[in-house]
């Protein structure tokens, strides 16, 4: 499972991670948030991230996620490109973090672009005129249903009737963490007065 690594201007990396623990429930393991204050030292922050990456990176390696791209923490953060097993993205965005946290077990560069997906798919516009996606229990898709609409295009799957993701079938998740999300969530915005 790939580690993850948050590197933003201060107070993000940890606000982020802290979101991630909230939705979870408690953070999971092997993410790693490296907030950049104003007057930090850019080569001491360099040696912190390098020190991190190699705390979080797994079997499959680890992602780092990075705020604005040109910025002192993308900065910092591109000179752990040259690792080997390290990939880097900017632009970091909450369902960006909860996607690559739901997709951490697979191959690396399946990762990064579950990661850009979920970047790009959380940005929606909202308003009185937007109609407002549900599946067909009246709830609002969960971050992790693609995941696990993935899982079950390669798993087995076992008849439950109709799920919190709108399918007949349920999949065998190979991350629980994602399952566990999903049906957090999917309880947390069911329509007031929904059973």
């Amino acid at each position: 499972m790939a580690g993850i690594l948050i590197i933003a201007h201060a107070p993000l990396a940890t606000a982020l991670r802290e979101c991630i623990a909230h939705i979870y429930g408690g953070c999971p393991a092997r993410i790693g948030a490296l907030d950049v204050l104003p007057d930090s030292d850019p080569a001491e922050v360099v040696a912190q991230a390098n020190a991190e990456i190699e705390r979080l990176r797994e079997e499959n390696g680890a992602l780092v996620l990075t705020d604005m791209f040109g910025a002192t923490p993308s900065n910092i953060a591109a000179r752990l490109a040259t690792l080997p097993q390290v990939r880097v993205l900017a632009g970091v965005n909450l369902p960006m973090l909860v996607r690559a946290v739901c997709y951490r077990a697979t191959p690396l560069d399946t990762l990064v672009e579950k990661a850009l997906a979920g970047a790009s798919k959380g940005v929606q516009p909202i308003g009185p005129s937007t109609p407002q996606p549900v599946n067909d229990c009246g709830c609002a898709p969960t971050p992790c249903a693609e995941a696990a609409s993935d899982a079950a295009a390669g798993m087995a799957s076992k008849p439950v009737g109709a799920s919190v993701l709108g399918a007949k079938t349920a999949p065998v998740l190979a991350e629980a963490d994602c399952a566990d999300v999903a049906s957090r969530l999917a309880g947390a915005l069911k329509p007031a007065g929904a059973a």
